[in-house]
């Protein structure tokens, strides 16, 4: 996958370089806006990036009973645009999690030990990939690019 980054990378910069710095920003942040929907229509689905379901939730045993959790999906908050940041510059974009909202995304992200809740038991968390490329965001890259700079010429 980052093959096909670095060759997008390699394709893409010499067409950025004839852009100026405030129609390279423009670009930059069109496709971070593309690619934080793309991201957030795929966590709403509950899939990673291959393509594959979210493992689904353990099942708590709780003295209360009540709203059944795990029919819940995963991720509602983080998927929000106000989680998920988009910073750009002239020369690079990214789209990710800041502060707290990145510790939790990292711990699911990578599939690590945390802690439940604050002084509560460890728990592995499942591997649940919120941030990658799928085909069909590359597919996006590449023809935003393509538009932008045919419209600039």
């Amino acid at each position: 996958m980052s093959d096909d980054l670095t060759a997008l990378e390699n394709w893409v910069q010499p067409l950025l370089d004839q852009l100026t710095p405030a129609a390279r920003r423009r670009l930059l942040r069109q496709l971070a806006v593309q690619l934080r929907a793309g991201q957030q229509a795929r966590i709403d689905r509950q899939q990673n990036p291959d393509g594959t379901p979210f493992e689904p939730r353990k099942e708590r045993s709780t003295r209360k009973r009540g709203r059944i959790r795990r029919q819940a999906k995963m991720f509602r908050k983080l998927r929000q645009a106000r989680h998920l940041k988009i910073r750009t510059t002239a020369s690079q974009v990214a789209v990710g999690y800041s502060g707290k909202t990145a510790r939790i995304a990292l711990v699911h992200q990578e599939g690590k030990l945390d802690r439940v809740s604050p002084g509560g038991p460890l728990y592995q968390y499942a591997r649940r990939i919120l941030l990658g490329f799928t085909a069909d965001d590359r597919d996006a890259i590449t023809e935003t690019a393509l538009s932008h700079l045919l419209d600039e010429r």
